[in-house]
């Protein structure tokens, strides 16, 4: 007789695996959430427990300590943002189409929970170890919007400029969205995204 697995009481390695992921995920949204409303030491594991029901050795279990629980928060904000630059840089288009589209998404990310945390962490708050790897996976991302400036100088559809000075103005002024932009306001990411990059792409000034 063939017994159907779906009816077993015990669970499989990929179930405990899938499982064991989906805690892991709700103890990291839980902490980013409360470090961008508070603050990473105004905000103890403590009360990153309380709020999922569980207790500070559930949080050790998943994460560890509180360094690298915000490591892992931070990580997360910056392998998005890198991969926004990562998913236009062979796509349609000239170099300024992909730079945009890459800016757009970038904006998007930066207004979520783990990207607003990648912006209002200063490095003092992580341990030397990860301060490093933090420092690392930045100089990716300047490195990924450089590329496509430079696509866009050779191409012809970005004016000759110094890359990583406008490389430094476009994000400087999108990471601003994580310090004033309201989840509940009346223009959605998307929205406030796509007038940003129209505004720091074309400029403010009437030409004559």
């Amino acid at each position: 007789m063939t017994k159907d697995r779906s009816s077993s009481p015990f669970t499989t390695a990929q179930q405990r695996k899938s499982r064991h992921q989906e805690k892991r995920d709700a103890v990291l949204l839980a902490a980013v959430q409360m470090f961008n409303e508070r603050g990473f030491h105004q905000t103890s594991l403590d009360e990153v427990a309380a709020s999922l029901g569980v207790t500070k050795p559930t949080i050790y279990h998943y994460l560890g300590n509180k360094d690298q629980v915000l490591l892992e928060c931070v990580t997360l904000g910056l392998e998005q943002l890198l991969a926004s630059g990562e998913a236009v840089r062979n796509g349609p288009g000239t170099g300024a189409d992909r730079l945009r589209a890459c800016l757009v998404r970038y904006a998007e990310i930066i207004m979520g929970d783990f990207g607003r945390c990648v912006i209002r962490t200063s490095e003092e708050e992580l341990g030397e170890e990860s301060r490093s790897q933090f420092r690392a996976l930045k100089r990716r991302i300047d490195s990924a919007i450089r590329m496509l400036i430079q696509q866009g100088i050779d191409d012809g559809s970005i004016a000759p400029v110094d890359a990583k000075m406008l490389a430094f103005t476009l994000t400087g002024s999108l990471n601003w969205t994580a310090r004033w932009h309201v989840p509940d306001g009346s223009l959605t990411p998307q929205q406030i995204s796509q007038q940003m990059v129209d505004i720091l792409a074309k400029g403010f000034i009437t030409q004559t």
